[in-house]
């Protein structure tokens, strides 16, 4: 009878092991060096490093020192910051995100992110060698413009010739203006300084072709007729130098927040033009795809994202500011998507740690099930004497 005993309690004790071996483990969380790591120091990525920064997130932000508004003289349209300089907005923002004890910044470039551990953490590299690691990535690396190689174009670049109306218009308003860039992009860019300049000179430099011509027609049906509604000049001739004649960072009224800059454009004809300031048309790319080899997926130019969480089409991988798809390109939405990425990741990084709880406490109550099974068992049988 003493050998039936220990047989069954011995069978009770295998079968206990054995279903204890089945049972789901608990997901284990990867340690990093960060929790989230931020590639670029513009707008977006110093928003989204002040957003996780605020909930106690530890992450560190690499900055290239690329800026896309690194050489314009002002910011506007940027509550509380109107008129304030790009880089003492940017140094501002860094001395009082240093106030947090969980973030880092360093001057350094990113060059690659590799995944790890299933996808759970990510390894990244610098430009001198140093590594990280880090659970989430938040892409901020912005676009660069694509400028012609017109001499001139470059040296003026952001300081009277501009992509953006809401950025640098007010203070060329009601001045001798161009647009320049192609017959297929002027009828928008009029749309969007019309309120600001009346005296506007399309320079498209020879696209004025048939098939553009055909193009538009299609695109934008009357379009000719728009452009005479708004005493809109075209001007076809091929554009070989714009020349600065005058600085509107030194020829200012500030009373009156105007910069007057001037311009004269030459012509291959060599006849030219004076204009003021100039609204553009270049195209623009990803500053970084650095995303790319992770397998983040690209809209034309744009990483693309879900705009209700900015998160990538990789895991754990965000994406914010300029770069990404939700198709808005200006300091205030640059802060916006960042701080929308920094909720997201840090709920994301949350959430992931509660998931581990209820693992432990499920695998925990049947353990404890079992236990009791195995002692009721034991105290029945050893009742048996």
């Amino acid at each position: 009878m003493g050998f039936l005993k220990i047989a069954a309690v011995t069978l009770a004790l295998c079968s206990a092991v054995s279903q204890a071996s089945v049972l789901p483990r608990a997901p284990g969380i990867v340690k990093t060096d960060f929790d989230v790591l931020i590639v670029g120091g513009g707008p977006a990525g110093l928003s989204a490093l002040s957003g996780v920064s605020r909930v106690r997130r530890t992450a560190l932000l690499l900055d290239s020192g690329e800026y896309r508004n690194g050489e314009t003289r002002h910011m506007h349209d940027v509550i509380g910051n109107d008129g304030t300089a790009p880089e003492q907005f940017r140094a501002l923002a860094r001395e009082q995100i240093s106030r947090y004890p969980t973030a880092q910044i360093k001057f350094r470039t990113a060059t690659t992110i590799v995944s790890q551990n299933n996808g759970s953490s990510f390894l990244t590299t610098d430009n001198s060698g140093q590594t990280y690691t880090s659970r989430k990535i938040i892409l901020a690396t912005g676009l660069r413009d694509i400028l012609p190689d017109t001499p001139g174009i470059k040296e003026a670049w952001s300081r009277g010739i501009f992509w953006c109306p809401w950025c640098d218009g007010w203070e060329h308003r009601d001045q001798p203006f161009g647009i320049l860039g192609s017959l297929l992009d002027v009828v928008g860019s009029v749309l969007e300084v019309a309120t600001l300049n009346s005296d506007l000179i399309a320079l498209v430099n020879g696209s004025f072709t048939d098939a553009n011509v055909k193009t538009l027609n299609e695109r934008r049906p009357g379009w000719q007729q728009q452009l005479k509604g708004y005493g809109v000049k075209l001007d076809n001739r091929t554009i070989t130098s714009i020349e600065r004649i005058q600085d509107g960072a030194i020829v200012q009224d500030v009373s009156e927040r105007k910069e007057y800059d001037e311009f004269r454009v030459h012509f291959a004809d060599g006849g030219s033009l004076n204009r003021s300031a100039f609204i553009t048309n270049f195209p623009s790319v990803q500053r970084s795809y650095i995303g790319k080899p992770l397998g983040v997926k690209y809209y034309g130019e744009k990483m693309n994202v879900n705009p209700g969480s900015m998160r990538t089409d990789v895991p754990s991988i965000f994406a914010c500011g300029d770069a990404n798809s939700d198709n808005s390109t200006n300091v205030p939405h640059a802060m916006f998507s960042g701080k929308k990425a920094a909720v997201y990741v840090h709920v994301e990084l949350e959430r992931e740690k509660a998931a581990t709880f209820v693992t432990k406490r499920d695998e925990n109550e049947i353990m404890d099930i079992m236990g009791r099974d195995v002692e009721d068992l034991w105290a029945e049988l050893t009742a048996r004497k």
